[in-house]
């Protein structure tokens, strides 16, 4: 199945967009037409990526932003509306895997960092957007989850619990704004083969970190997911995670034939 989703004259604001998953997808809806806005720590590489996608003769543009501070988000939300008056969909992608340790070993400022991002960054966002989407009357927000949410992996008590708490932080959220044409929506790519991924396998701490790496997807494949998620065939997993993993969930994206 072909995805064949336009987004002409649509907005999406993406977090976490200076690199891996999020960049991709920020090259995704910019080629299937929409506005751009990447947002990351690291402002030198997305004005940089930004720029680039300019050049294919699409719509992007690059702000600032540390999810773990609300003012921050607030402030990327305010710039996005400012360029386009409108977020259509928020991409809630930013995350660390670090401190790859155990917990009991762990840097207790390092592993409340981690849940500042991963968890408290995703709340930041929807909180930031929302109120803008309810008067709207519409809007996707797509939350970056992992298999990680529904398991137990050594040296990753952070990253575990932090993608469970975003897991039910997506079920409630969407219960609350159904009723005004919202989705709220997880995407659990399965792994990916980003900077994110070299870091867990040279790790060598689980499991996960032992895997071929021929075993994971581009990170253009978890894009195409979150683009499929965010058109009208995505409705159906409001308020729960999408994983990708399986044949018949990349045929609905559009990856297999």
């Amino acid at each position: 199945m072909q995805n064949t989703t336009h987004f002409s004259g649509k907005t999406a604001l993406i977090m976490g967009a200076s690199r891996g998953i999020g960049l991709a997808t920020a090259q995704v809806l910019a080629s299937l037409g929409a506005k751009v806005v990447l947002a990351a720590r690291n402002e030198q590489e997305i004005g940089k990526q930004a720029l680039l996608i300019k050049q294919q003769g699409e719509i992007a543009d690059a702000i600032a932003c540390d999810v773990s501070q609300y003012s921050s988000v607030l402030n990327a939300v305010d710039y996005c509306l400012s360029l386009h008056g409108q977020i259509d969909f928020l991409i809630n992608n930013a995350g660390v895997i670090e401190p790859l340790t155990t917990l009991v070993e762990s840097d207790p400022s390092l592993w409340g960092l981690a849940a500042d991002i991963n968890y408290k960054g995703v709340y930041h966002g929807m909180r930031a957007v929302l109120p803008h989407m309810i008067k709207a009357k519409s809007g996707v927000i797509v939350n970056l989850s992992s298999g990680a949410a529904n398991s137990a992996l050594w040296g990753w008590s952070h990253y575990c619990s932090s993608k469970a708490a975003c897991q039910k932080l997506t079920e409630v959220a969407q219960l609350e704004v159904a009723e005004h044409h919202i989705r709220i929506v997880g995407l659990s790519p399965g792994t990916v083969a980003t900077a994110m991924m070299a870091s867990i396998r040279d790790s060598q701490i689980n499991a996960v970190s032992k895997l071929d790496w021929n075993s994971h997807i581009p990170a253009q494949w978890a894009a195409k997911a979150v683009a499929f998620l965010c058109g009208p065939e995505g409705q159906q997993f409001a308020g729960s995670d999408f994983s990708l993993k399986s044949e018949q969930a990349k045929r609905l994206v559009g990856l297999l034939d």
